[in-house]
């Protein structure tokens, strides 16, 4: 087993040292073009605060209540602002605050305009389960009031 490997270790390196030089050069800028395109990508979306600052523009932030974080999630994304979470723990309750980049304010407002108009939609319709409790309940105070009589008439009369 270990010969085998041994063997493997040894043709593979006499392989890599038969390569030519311009083989060698389109290896190593393919690489460099690959290695180049995820240096300078920046992170969007959520991200930690400390990645959002290192992107070397303002950094604004507005306060958010636990109950609506994974909401305005989704409709950050929707509009692709990139944003930081931070809970401040110091107050009770614990606030949260969205940090984002100052250039987005605008693209900011307008996902929270949309974000607060979903929100006031999701409470204005009423709750199935609590639909289907007041019909039961309405259901149970009219009382059965059927007519349960069986007549076996097949008109035959003589």
């Amino acid at each position: 087993m270990q010969e085998e490997i041994t063997q493997k270790t040894l043709a593979l390196s006499i392989k890599t040292t038969k390569l030519t030089a311009v083989a060698l050069q389109k290896a190593l800028k393919m690489l460099l073009r690959a290695g180049k395109n995820k240096l300078h990508q920046p992170t969007k979306g959520k991200q930690s605060l400390k990645s959002l600052m290192k992107q070397n523009t303002a950094v604004s932030n507005i306060e958010i209540t636990n109950d609506n974080i994974k909401a305005f999630g989704s409709t950050a994304k929707k509009y692709g602002i990139d944003f930081s979470l931070k809970k401040d723990s110091s107050t009770v309750p614990p606030r949260y605050l969205v940090f984002f980049k100052g250039r987005d304010a605008d693209v900011m407002t307008a996902a929270f305009k949309e974000f607060s108009a979903k929100n006031l939609d999701i409470e204005k319709k009423p709750s199935i389960r609590k639909l289907i409790s007041q019909m039961k309940d309405l259901a149970k105070s009219k009382g059965k009031v059927l007519n349960r009589e069986k007549h076996k008439d097949r008109g035959a009369e003589l």
